[in-house]
Parts: structure tokens; C-alpha cells; sequence
């Protein structure tokens, strides 16, 4: 019996070791699929970063390709335009040097006094000019180009306006203010209008660069806050599975201290009956012995004998026979020798059946208490590692909102941009033109006041 429960404790432990490694091969089945799942998301983040790269550098060698078009543009433009400043300046240097100077006042003052009529002429001709400027198509720019000085905010005079009102003014300056204040006037507007000119393409570089760098960076921010949001999860489900093996190890362990218990109390109840049965077959034995050691003193001895042939020597009235050894009693102390015999052994079954179940006991608490041991070492493990998975939720929690926050501020960011920079971009080169094309009609009312043709 106490071999057949040890066979069934035994059976019942293996049978409970099958069961958890079952489970943890359930665990790691299913952490081999997720690893599988995470396997098939990374390729298929990774083909869509590879693709999105290659469209990324298919758009940065056109854009390069564009740039640089546009700044060989530009060079060649400034270039020109420098040219022309030069040769300008020079004009202007030539015909103020003072010998010429003096001869064109001479030759000045003698049309003037030989022809009124053709300084009224050349007046009208350049006022002319610059009202047919003035009521050219190209200027339904009108209203872009006062937007811009509205926006920079100039308080010259004239500059305020848009190129029509500007030339008109002159128009009618030309025809009454002489022409030293005219040309004055001519080479401050146009000053102010190649500043105006510089200071556009400077601010709409500045909003192409502030554009680009804020889509850039949100794009990174994006991607950082998708990786965030993935490590939350990952992190979510870590926390899960730890807390959940730790209830686990901890019902282990308190299900094993009950066993623990169960066996200490059933151990206590089996040498319980173990000393009983031990005292009592050493008390039958102590009994049998006297009565086996009373028989063989009658029997083996010869005091019966004696008493017996004492006997025969008397005549009574009545004569018994012959009287004999009794011959059951040889049977009968056999019996009770083997009656002790049977419980000397069964004294030393119960003794051995002790000394198992106390081995078999204290190798199951030995085993329980390694067990408890491991749990133990298990859940203080998991417990650092979900406190560790706290700690960098809480830090990416942090990065998250931090993140969220940084493109929240790039999206008003944008916003400003666009609300500043979209009105100077789509309509950069209108107004580049019509600035242009309104400098030209003033020059060209300057070169007829001069005396061009």
C-alpha cells in the first residue's frame, strides 16, 4: 500500500511536470508566431522604407536637377543685370565728369533758349511713355505688388503703391517738376524696386528652406512616433505576459506549499500508525514470549514429567490410565512461534515502509522547495524586468507626447509658413516680372528725358 501511493504521488508529480512542460511549450509556440508576425512587419516595413527611399532620391536628383537649373538661371540674370548696373554707373560717370558736364548745361541751356518747344516735347514724350507703361496688360499685377509693399511695410514715397499709380505719379511729375528732381525721383524708385526685387527672392528662398525642413522634419518625427507607439505595444504585451507567468509561479508556489503541508500532515498521521502498530506487535511478541517461554518450562523442561510419574506411584481409588504428554502441545507452541515470527516481520515491514515513506517525504519537500526556490527566483526576475518595462513605458510615453507636441508645433509651424510663404511662391515670378517690366518703363522714361529717342 504505502509503495502503491508513492507510486501514485510520483505519478501524480510527473503527470503535473507534463502538464507545465506542456504549457511552456504552448508559450513558446506562441512567442515563436509573434516572433514569426514581428519577422513578416519588419520586411514588409522594410519594402516600404525601400521603396519610399527610392522615391525619395528619384525626387532629390530632379529637385537637384531643377536647382541647379534654376541657379544657373539666376546666375546668368545677375550677371546681366550686373552688367547693366556697371554700364549704367559708367553712363552716369561719363556725363557727370565735370568738362562733360559743363559742355551738356552749355549745349542745355542753348536748346533750351533756342527751343521751349522742344523741351515741352521731350516732357510730354516721356509723360506719354510712361502712361502707355503705366496701361500695359502686364501690370494686372497691380494688386500683387502693392500686397508686397503692404506687407514690407515701406513708407517711401510712391513705393506704397502699385506700378500704375507709380508711374502715372511720375507722368505727371515729368510734366511738371524739372528734371533733376525727376530722375532723382526715377533712381529712388527704381533702387527701391531692386531691393524689393532681392528682398522677394530672399524671402521666398527662406520659405523653400523653412518648407523643406519642416516637412523633413515631420516626416522624422512621424517615423518616430510610429516606432514609439510600436514600442508601447510591445512593451503593453511584455508587461502582460510577465504579469500574468508571475500570478502563475505564484499560485505555483502557494499550491505547492499546500502540498507541502498535505504531506507533512499525512506523514505525521502514517508514523502515527507506524509507532502504534510497532508497539503493539512488540507488546503481542513480549506477551507470546512469556507464554511460548511458561510452555516450554512445563514441556521441555520436565516439570510436568516429573509431576506425572509422581503420581503413579499412588493408587487411587479409581485408576486413570497411563497418563501421556499432552502431544498438542508441540502444535501449539509451533504457533506461537510462528506468531511472533509473523510479527517480528510484520514489525519490520512496518519499519521499512516508515523509512521509505520518510525518504520518499523529505526528497518530495527537498523537490518542493527547489521548486519554490526556482519560482521564487523567477518572480523576482520578472517582477525587475516588469519594473524595468514600467520604467521605458513611461519614458516612451514621455517621448511620445513629447513627440506628438513637436508635430503639433510643426503643423502650426507650416501653417504660418504656408499663410506667408504661398502667396509669394505662386505668384513669384508675376511679380518679378512686373517689378521688372515697371523699371524698364522707367528707364526708358529717363533715357527720353536724357534725349534718347
Amino acid at each position: 500500500m504505502a509503495a502503491g501511493e508513492s507510486h501514485a504521488e510520483m505519478a501524480k508529480a510527473k503527470k503535473e511536470q507534463i502538464a507545465l512542460g506542456k504549457e511552456k511549450l504552448d508559450e513558446m509556440e506562441a512567442a515563436h508566431a509573434d516572433n514569426i508576425k514581428a519577422l513578416s512587419d519588419a520586411k514588409e516595413n522594410y519594402e516600404l522604407t525601400r521603396k519610399q527611399r527610392s522615391a525619395d532620391v528619384e525626387f532629390l536628383r530632379n529637385l537637384k536637377l531643377t536647382c541647379n537649373d534654376l541657379d544657373a538661371q539666376w546666375e546668368k540674370r545677375s550677371k546681366t543685370r550686373a552688367a547693366e548696373t556697371v554700364a549704367v554707373a559708367e553712363t552716369i560717370a561719363i556725363l557727370t565728369e565735370d568738362d562733360n558736364r559743363e559742355a551738356l548745361v552749355k549745349a542745355n541751356s542753348f536748346i533750351q533758349v533756342s527751343s521751349d518747344e522742344e523741351l515741352m516735347h521731350r516732357r510730354n514724350k516721356a509723360a506719354k511713355a510712361l502712361r502707355a507703361a503705366s496701361m500695359a496688360p502686364e501690370f494686372q499685377a497691380e494688386d500683387l505688388l502693392a500686397a508686397w509693399h503692404g506687407r514690407a511695410q515701406k513708407s517711401v514715397s510712391n513705393v506704397g503703391a502699385g506700378p500704375r499709380s507709380q508711374l502715372s505719379t511720375l507722368a505727371v511729375s515729368v510734366q511738371l517738376d524739372s528734371f533733376t528732381k525727376v530722375k532723382e525721383m526715377m533712381d529712388k524708385l527704381v533702387a527701391e524696386l531692386k531691393k524689393q526685387q532681392e528682398e522677394e527672392v530672399q524671402f521666398k528662398a527662406y520659405c523653400t528652406k523653412e518648407l523643406n525642413e519642416n516637412e523633413k522634419a515631420t516626416y522624422t518625427k512621424n517615423e518616430e512616433k510610429v516606432d514609439l507607439e510600436s514600442h508601447l505595444d510591445q512593451l503593453n504585451a511584455l508587461i502582460k505576459k510577465l504579469a500574468e507567468e508571475i500570478a502563475e509561479a505564484n499560485t505555483q508556489i502557494a499550491d505547492t506549499h499546500v502540498a507541502i503541508k498535505s504531506a507533512s500532515e499525512t506523514r505525521e498521521n502514517e508514523n502515527a500508525v507506524f509507532q502504534t502498530t510497532v508497539a503493539d506487535q512488540r507488546a503481542m511478541q513480549e506477551i507470546l514470549t512469556k507464554a511460548l517461554a511458561r510452555l516450554e518450562d512445563f514441556y521441555k523442561k520436565g516439570l510436568g514429567k516429573a509431576m506425572l510419574a509422581q503420581r503413579s506411584h499412588q493408587e487411587p481409588p479409581v485408576k486413570f490410565n497411563t497418563q501421556k504428554d499432552n502431544a498438542g502441545a508441540s502444535p501449539v507452541m509451533g504457533l506461537l512461534e510462528q506468531i511472533i515470527g509473523d510479527s517480528k516481520a510484520l514489525e519490520s515491514e512496518a519499519v521499512k515502509a516508515e523509512t521509505t515513506a520518510q525518504s520518499d517525504y523529505e526528497a518530495m519537500v527537498k523537490q518542493s522547495n527547489e521548486l519554490i526556490a526556482d519560482l521564487t527566483a523567477s518572480v523576482t526576475s520578472k517582477t525587475k524586468n516588469t519594473s524595468d518595462a514600467n520604467l521605458d513605458k513611461t519614458e516612451a510615453e514621455s517621448n511620445h507626447l513629447s513627440a506628438v507636441g513637436e508635430l503639433e508645433s510643426l503643423a502650426a509651424y507650416e501653417s504660418d509658413l504656408h499663410s506667408q510663404c504661398d502667396f509669394v511662391v505662386k505668384n513669384f515670378d508675376i511679380r518679378q516680372k512686373a517689378r521688372l517690366q515697371e523699371m524698364e518703363a522707367i528707364q526708358a522714361a529717363k533715357g527720353m528725358l536724357s534725349g534718347a529717342q
